[in-house]
């Protein structure tokens, strides 16, 4: 057809199927349009007839829609993607100053331009402690360490 190999062809509905994906996204023609390439330059390599090159097709589409899947539907773990919704989440791992002594029933904290309620410690006031969890509106911190402040940079 049109002077090209078989090979050629599918290769060339493998890409139009691949700019279709881009114009009309839906996900599922990059599948088709991989498993077109991959036919295609098997049929250019073996020469092969209409049957097998049909069957390398189905196989090729199966093997891309079981990656693509498992590829796809893993959810995203990554810290930001935790933290999106819950801003306070991004405070753990965060130091900050001791405003009022800190025990396991309570104390303040500063973070930044705010204060907030803390438990855990034992912190005398201006220890810098490092916030371990947030537990509604109370940071759970670790215990007093010295731990130098950037230069230049304060509880921020």
């Amino acid at each position: 057809m049109f002077g090209l190999s078989d090979g050629w062809l599918w290769a060339i509905g493998g890409l139009v199927l691949l700019i279709a994906e881009v114009v009309a996204p839906g996900f599922f023609l990059v599948f088709l349009g991989v498993a077109a390439i991959a036919t295609g330059l098997f049929t250019l390599l073996f020469d092969l007839g209409l049957a097998p090159q049909l069957a390398l097709f189905v196989i090729y589409t199966a093997l891309a829609v079981m990656i693509g899947k498992r590829w796809y539907a893993e959810p995203d773990t990554s810290d930001q993607a935790i933290s999106l919704n819950d801003p306070a989440r991004r405070l753990v791992g965060r130091t900050a100053t001791v405003v009022d002594p800190i025990d396991e029933h309570g104390g303040r904290v500063r973070l930044g331009d705010s204060e907030w309620t803390a438990r855990g410690g034992p912190a005398a006031t201006g220890d810098r402690v490092e916030i371990i969890s947030v537990e509604g509106n109370c940071l759970r911190v670790g215990g007093a360490r010295t731990i130098a402040a950037p230069v230049g940079e304060s509880d921020a």
